[in-house]
């Protein structure tokens, strides 16, 4: 990716924020989170990595549960879900595969525990069970190599948020609208609609994917960097997923180990 002149220049900007050694200001943290680019550097296109807007970030934490103990944000980037729900726990846990983003993230929110792995590998096995997970993860049909799991087909949210029904009571996921199972972000009025890859991914596992309080993600489709895309905030309450179905989840991933 290239940078503009003046991207370039609040990269640098960053870079020298992140190299101090003092706890950083949360104006000198907003602005890691609203200059950073994740494209450079990276091949962020082939990873789906397009960290979520601050605006939409604050937004989206009314869907997160306050007063947890524990909560985990899952493909975590640089941590922008992360300080936006940093009131809503006392431990916020980040997961993130690149290692150069939980090298920025470890400024923006020091007070999370950050783990550098793919979401989908063990590294739950050191952490008990959390109130909630959260997650702007990567779109579409991305690699996912180690994921085990009910859903057995190819989009990579769908396998995000089957992994988080094992972990959490709750979630709060950013989705692509047509993942959603309804319409609210840029038309003109709430309608549920439901397409085949959402259906399958209801049936396969049996969570439900519930409707947000009413936030228009379109308010925000010009603050992302690199893409525009149409999303939808969904909401699960997995306390209310069949025992049985995480159950056997469970064992096939722990043959498949």
């Amino acid at each position: 990716m290239k940078l503009t002149k003046a991207q370039a220049k609040a990269m640098t900007e960053i870079e020298r924020l992140v190299s101090l050694e003092r706890r950083l200001t949360h104006d000198e943290r907003l602005f890691i989170l609203h200059n950073y680019q994740e494209g450079a550097g990276q091949l962020n296109s082939l990873t789906g990595a397009f960290f979520t807007p601050t605006g939409l970030a604050r937004d989206f934490s009314i869907e997160v549960p306050g007063g947890c103990n524990t909560v985990v944000d899952l493909c975590a980037g640089i941590g922008s879900l992360a300080y936006a729900c940093e009131g809503k726990a006392k431990t916020i846990v980040c997961v993130e595969r690149c290692e150069e983003y939980v090298r920025v993230g470890r400024k923006v929110m020091p007070d999370a525990t950050w783990v550098q792995a793919d979401v989908f590998s063990d590294w739950w096995q050191q952490f008990g069970h959390f109130d909630a997970a959260f997650s702007n993860p990567p779109f579409g049909r991305i690699k996912a190599d180690a994921y085990r799991g009910r859903y057995l087909g190819t989009l990579f949210e769908y396998k995000v948020i089957d992994l988080a029904s094992r972990l959490a009571d709750w979630g709060t996921f950013i989705v692509p609208q047509a993942s959603a199972p309804f319409r609210y972000s840029g038309v003109q009025c709430y309608r549920e609609e439901i397409g085949d890859n959402c259906r399958q991914f209801i049936e396969q596992t049996s969570i439900e994917l519930g409707a947000n309080c009413g936030i228009d993600t379109t308010m925000y489709r010009n603050e992302w960097h690199g893409v525009s895309p149409t999303c939808e905030i969904v909401t699960c309450d997995f306390t209310m997923t069949p025992q049985t179905a995480v159950v056997e989840a469970s064992v096939r991933e722990a043959l498949a180990a």
